[in-house]
């Protein structure tokens, strides 16, 4: 997950008022069915992490719901610990990997695991002139340094190749706390995550639904930034979009991996959609007309005449991840659901490229588009249905 965070270098202030004037048309009307807690929105900037502020969100969601203090981890936290895990396997595998910005959720979960989590107040990451996240040069020099070692100059490599790199990472995000003072008691990193948060790492759980592995087992997804390995239990897609539904009605939120960049995903208009064209009605005169609009007009027209979406299945799905239509583009937050003026249900999805569009940094995205271009969830083992955990073999 690392390609759009291009967008948020785009949605800066200057252009806000540009976005606000472009939606003026747009004819959806949504109403909230169900709202669950979250903290605020935050931006990645320039930062190719939508992974981590993605999966933090979650994270933070499931503070709350576990009736513990709401507060803003360390995403950059997790990032400096996950920089430096990637480049020890990198290094291994003799740079055979995909190596960069992008990541998983299950890189969250795994530093947390291991290496605890801090308050965002104790580490934000940035340390290297800006007050934004702008990570082009780092991921450069890191990839440079990393191209180096590889090559093995030496012919055997050195004992300070990784101190070198951390010295790296030291100096453009900063030194990892060990210990720190939360609400006038200290903690570490560990202690934090194990007395603080309420969380448990194992209880989390990362679904998907594609064919070309069978249904009721575990697999890694095969994206380039899968290079830790997660497991993803896979499930049939109805079994798939009705635990994303009904979790929000059982007071669950998720973590949500899709691909964004369909034509569908009209970003100014802050709405996720899968527009059947042929179902749009028009008098004989204006077909010929609509034949000859380009992709992005025709949504827009679409935007301005809600219509009906395509009616996703199994077999269409799996022909976009086989061959690159979709692809692991975005981590998101989904925090609740709504229906449009024609009854259509919608996931309520908080972004992290701070407060662009009509809707404050979050939109709204349809279920056929959930249904059609969702790589995976991350969502607590609680909110599966009883056989269904039984059927995967969890406890």
């Amino acid at each position: 997950m690392r390609k759009v965070f291009v967008l948020a270098v785009a949605l800066t202030i200057g252009s806000m008022s540009a976005v606000v004037r472009a939606q003026d048309s747009i004819a959806y009307k949504f109403t909230d069915v169900k709202r669950l807690p979250a903290t605020s929105i935050k931006s990645q900037d320039r930062a190719g992490t939508c992974w981590s502020w993605s999966t933090i969100s979650y994270l933070e969601s499931e503070m709350i719901r576990l009736g513990k203090d709401s507060v803003s981890l360390s995403p950059m936290y997790i990032v400096w610990n996950t920089y430096d895990e990637k480049a020890k396997k990198y290094v291994r595998m003799q740079g055979n990997m995909n190596f960069g910005q992008g990541g998983a959720f299950a890189d969250v979960i795994w530093v947390i695991k291991n290496f605890g989590i801090v308050p965002l107040s104790e580490y934000s990451g940035l340390q290297y002139g800006t007050d934004v996240h702008t990570h082009g040069e780092l991921d450069g020099v890191l990839s440079a340094y990393l191209k180096v070692i590889v090559s093995n100059p030496n012919k055997k490599l050195s004992t300070a190749w990784l101190k070198g790199y951390e010295g790296i990472l030291n100096a453009y995000l900063g030194e990892k706390p060990t210990e720190f003072t939360y609400k006038g008691k200290k903690y570490s990193p560990m202690s934090f995550y194990k007395e603080a948060t309420g969380l448990n790492m194992d209880d989390y759980v990362s679904l998907t639904s594609f064919t070309h592995h069978p249904f009721y087992t575990k697999f890694a997804i095969e994206v380039p930034d899968n290079w830790i390995g997660e497991q993803s239990y896979n499930i049939p897609l109805d079994e798939l979009m009705s635990i994303m539904d009904k979790s929000i009605d059982n007071g669950y939120t998720f973590a949500w991996g899709s691909d964004v960049s369909e034509e569908g995903f009209a970003r100014k208009g802050s709405i996720a959609i899968v527009p059947d064209y042929e179902t749009v009605e028009m008098a004989d005169a204006e077909i010929s007309k609509w034949t000859k609009l380009t992709s992005a007009q025709k949504i827009n027209e679409f935007l301005k005449n809600p219509g009906k979406e395509k009616t996703i299945d199994q077999k269409m799905r799996q022909e976009a991840f086989d061959n690159f239509q979709t692809t692991d583009d975005h981590g998101m937050h989904v925090i609740g659901k709504a229906k449009d003026q024609n009854g259509n249900m919608y996931f309520i999805v908080k972004n992290s490229w701070g407060e662009y569009g009509e809707y404050k940094g979050y939109f709204y995205a349809s279920y056929p588009f959930a249904a059609y271009k969702t790589l995976n969830i991350v969502i607590h083992k609680d909110a599966l249905p009883k056989d269904l955990k039984k059927k995967l073999g969890i406890q």
